[in-house]
């Protein structure tokens, strides 16, 4: 079964929270979008053979902790890092939420320097 297709109006909510930030800078990635500042992964946003939209992103391995705990259908722990997290997008998605969660990955995966300029919820 192939990949579905990312919806574009996806591909831009996601740019419109990561596109601010410094260096930060999406392409084409082995499928779908993601969002990189230098040689970093930011984001990965995707769709699953099974017809279902994903976004993969970092998080604080505490936050990590609280998506394990929460589990089910739409988050999940990556195999490929301990601070990996992949969420199901679709209507009930709260885009606050993932702005948030962006802007921390972003904060992750950025060199302090430019972590710094950014202005994080909550703070």
């Amino acid at each position: 079964m192939a990949r579905s297709e990312v919806p574009p109006e996806w591909v831009e909510r996601i740019d419109g929270v990561l596109s601010a930030f410094p260096e930060c800078r999406r392409e084409r990635a082995w499928t779908g979008t993601r969002w990189r500042v230098r040689s970093s992964t930011v984001a990965h946003v995707f769709g699953g053979e099974d017809g279902l939209l994903r976004i993969t992103f970092r998080a604080d391995p505490d936050e990590v902790a609280a998506f394990v705990h929460l589990g089910g259908p739409r988050f999940r722990v990556g195999s490929w890092g301990s601070d990996a997290v992949g969420l199901v997008l679709d209507e009930a998605t709260d885009l606050t939420e993932l702005g948030e969660l962006l802007t921390d990955s972003y904060c992750r995966q950025a060199p302090e320097v430019l972590a710094a300029q950014v202005e994080r919820p909550g703070e």
